[in-house]
């Protein structure tokens, strides 16, 4: 089968010949392959032989300017396009530091929101005209990267403080910026859509948790970013396509109201934040397309991820509705001996 005959069985919740199994290996990881025997000249999903995917982006950005600030051996300190400046280190896989947010009131939200103009400049069109045939041909699942919500409005434009407090303080300023970022996927998107690019289902990150809890109320959500969601699942559901979120972090008490919404897939499934597969496998498992929910913590002891796989995965593959992968990404503490290992148990306990 190819892999968009299996995410589509998987979203069906029927069998397939096995379980899709995709993951998001970190740089670093990628070069500790190499370095371990894995060939330069091939992909890493080729050489395992895994499922392929293909994300089509957007820039819904308010495209201030990019400026480097300061950079060293050690990092880059510059400005983003959403307003925000960023140290960036140069050590392998590390993650980046905020230091500071253009659009941090509501003030300069409309600034940002003025420059956030609807234009076919934003879309790649020579990279889909190029990639899209093959994508085809390879029998790929197209994913719609859509880019909306709590996460990526704290993280890349205001700062975590400042839209928490605003949640409270100014909730129609919040609103505002979560409408306003769907406005934007959703009217280039049809471009792309009206174009003759096909795709699968949509996605977006949105992480609304953390460890064993989330970052705001289930009322709170309610009243300001699942009317939101509900409208990126409805746009996505009208095409015939699937809405795939992905939110880390412990989000387990708000299954119920992303269920009710209509949200088709839910990754990463964080483990190690308390979320647990099992038991969402359990109660929402012919409604509700499980993806991830294989501890990464795990992943450098070959002995302890074997077992953890044979005991999870042939519980969330029942009826379909499963895709693998970890509850997160790849980090460069897993060999390419442990991988190898891995991959292979999970093509075997993951057949149908």
């Amino acid at each position: 089968m190819t892999s968009k005959e299996r995410f589509t069985r998987m979203y069906q919740h029927k069998e397939a010949d096995r379980i899709p199994i995709v993951d998001s290996p970190w740089a670093g990881t990628l070069r500790r392959w190499h370095r371990e025997g894995m060939p330069e000249n091939i992909d890493w999903t080729e050489y395992f032989d895994i499922d392929k995917t293909a994300g089509i982006g957007c820039d819904i950005t308010p495209r201030y300017e990019h400026r480097i600030i300061e950079e060293t051996d050690d990092y880059v300190i510059y400005t983003t396009a959403w307003g925000a400046t960023q140290k960036s280190f140069k050590k392998e896989d590390s993650s980046p530091e905020f230091i500071d947010f253009k659009v941090n009131t509501s003030e300069a939200w409309l600034d940002a929101k003025r420059r956030m103009t609807v234009d076919d400049s934003r879309i790649n069109w020579e990279y889909l005209k190029k990639h899209y045939p093959r994508w085809i041909a390879d029998g790929r699942w197209i994913s719609a990267e859509f880019w909306f919500g709590f996460d990526v409005a704290h993280s890349w434009m205001a700062g975590t403080e400042t839209l928490l407090v605003a949640m409270y303080e100014e909730p129609e300023w919040v609103r505002d910026i979560f409408e306003t970022y769907l406005d934007m996927c959703i009217a280039h998107f049809d471009r792309i859509w009206d174009a003759g690019y096909r795709f699968d289902c949509i996605s977006w990150p949105d992480d609304m948790g953390y460890k064993n809890t989330t970052f705001f109320s289930n009322e709170m959500y309610r009243e300001l970013l699942k009317p939101v969601h509900k409208r990126a699942v409805d746009w996505a559901h009208n095409k015939g396509i699937y809405a795939h979120l992905h939110s880390c972090g412990n989000i387990m008490s708000r299954i119920p109201d992303l269920v009710e919404i209509g949200i088709d897939a839910l990754n990463p499934l964080e483990v190690k934040a308390g979320m647990d597969p099992v038991a969402l496998k359990k109660q929402y498992g012919n409604i509700l397309t499980l993806h991830g929910g294989i501890n990464a913590v795990l992943w450098d002891d070959k002995e302890a991820i074997l077992s953890e796989i044979d005991r999870i995965v042939p519980v969330l593959k029942e009826n379909g509705g499963y895709i693998f992968s970890s509850d997160h990404s790849i980090p460069n503490t897993v060999s390419l001996d442990n991988f190898k290992a891995i991959i292979n148990e999970v093509k075997k306990i993951g057949s149908y």
